[in-house]
């Protein structure tokens, strides 16, 4: 029961990593600078402003925001069907279908975070790397983790 408890509170937190991730601006920063995957924020007259993502290749920009939603769904998705299959699952039946899943929601996360490392900031010599990125790479191994967990684990019977 205690192992059950663990996994649930380590997906709940991976799916908070993960919506911080697609949320938070923080994924490329300067000091005058910082761009998530929806817009720029720009600081002048020490103040923040709003402004769209111009200058991006759209194909690619649009990649990284459709594979970031759909890791955070999957993951939500893979957290719901364990829950129901914890009650409808036959004993000693592995949770295949919510490994798949989560698995699902690591692969895109994953897709995400390397389109935007190999094509949105390749070039830029002036800035890094946010913790919103950071965050979306520790989902990635807290994701595998969790498919792998997934799959292994049996349904035992008390």
């Amino acid at each position: 029961m205690l192992m059950l408890a663990g996994i649930v509170v380590l997906h709940i937190t991976t799916i908070i990593l993960l919506l911080v991730a697609a949320i938070d601006n923080a994924w490329w920063i300067t000091n005058t600078v910082s761009t998530d995957l929806w817009g720029r924020w720009e600081l002048t007259n020490s103040a923040w402003h709003y402004s769209n993502l111009k200058d991006y290749p759209e194909e690619y920009l649009q990649a990284v925001q459709a594979t970031s939603v759909l890791a955070c769904i999957f993951a939500i998705l893979a957290l719901l069907v364990f829950v129901a299959q914890l009650f409808t699952l036959p004993k000693g039946q592995r949770f295949t279908f919510t490994g798949i899943l989560q698995l699902i929601a690591c692969l895109c996360i994953m897709i995400a975070a390397s389109i935007y490392t190999a094509k949105l900031h390749a070039n830029d010599t002036v800035g890094g790397y946010g913790h919103s990125y950071v965050l979306a790479w520790i989902s990635f191994v807290l994701t595998f983790i969790l498919a792998i967990t997934y799959l292994i684990l049996r349904k035992k019977s008390e």
